[in-house]
């Protein structure tokens, strides 16, 4: 049986006075492409952050590989954990080659410094990415969609076994959406990486995800395969939204079909 090397037990998770998430379990399985999809606002982001040790659980735990997270050092999660939050920023005039080489500190100390084979996953994560020909440019003067590109390179040079990724195909048109995706998915078949990910469109969760995680006001109201969870009657649950779900003709899994207002029958 598949172990989960990241789990959230019984987590509470909030801002100020405001409960976000409640009492939440969810185990990550070893080498697995978890999607977590929901309504905005429902806590998908605030678990990504608790997963990945950037908010602490007021109550529950997340446990790495047994351990509780927050009781592990800094370094020792960035090995084994690389997130990608929402639209981060960088310093002022960085290039992209310098934000990417940011992915490798957590493998440098006083007696380690910059080496070989930080140079080679560096110069991997901007080929993966497409990014290479952008290396000397400075990232804030990139489009929208070739800075995540550049963030995303900066999170595949750390290397990790665990990527934990928040919306990373925001900005990018379709072509680059499933470039991304499809570089994901490669980390995952030929690297064995876990990835969990958050996603807003749900044919692309469907498409991509081995389990899908379904949120709604702070609670996991489904999860399993994509056609297990994908139903009619949770699109309307959980989104409100009417919608038809049929075969992908592609790829076989669930393709949502909004149903909009002007499209639905009179009633007689």
């Amino acid at each position: 049986m598949t172990e989960a090397r990241l789990k959230a037990d019984g987590i509470r998770l909030g801002y100020g006075e405001r409960v976000v998430v409640d009492d939440l379990d969810l185990d990550v399985l070893d080498g697995s492409v978890t999607v977590i999809i929901g309504p905005n606002g429902c806590g998908k982001s605030t678990l990504l952050r608790a997963l990945g040790r950037l908010l602490r659980p007021r109550e529950g735990a997340v446990l790495l590989d047994g351990k509780r997270i927050d009781k592990l050092a800094t370094r020792e999660v960035a090995k084994v954990v690389g997130l990608l939050p929402q639209a981060p920023s960088a310093p002022e005039g960085l290039t992209v080659a310098d934000l990417v080489s940011r992915g490798r500190h957590p493998h440098q100390s006083w007696y380690r410094q910059w080496s070989a084979a930080d140079e080679e996953a560096v110069t991997r994560a901007l080929s993966l990415t497409g990014m290479a020909v952008h290396a000397e440019r400075i990232v804030d003067e990139l489009s929208g969609g070739q800075r995540q590109r550049a963030w995303i390179s900066m999170t595949l040079a750390q290397d990790t076994s665990l990527l934990l990724l928040d919306e990373p195909i925001t900005h990018l048109d379709l072509a680059h959406q499933i470039d991304v995706l499809d570089l994901v998915h490669r980390l995952h078949t030929e690297r064995g990486t876990t990835v969990v990910m958050v996603l807003h469109d749900l044919n692309l969760a469907a498409r991509y995800a081995d389990t899908l995680v379904a949120m709604r006001e702070g609670r996991i109201v489904a999860r399993g395969e994509p056609g297990d969870v994908l139903s009619e009657q949770l699109l309307s649950e959980v989104f409100d939204l009417d919608a038809k779900v049929l075969p992908d003709p592609v790829a076989g899994t669930p393709l949502v079909v909004p149903i909009s207002a002007h499209l639905r029958p009179e009633p007689s």
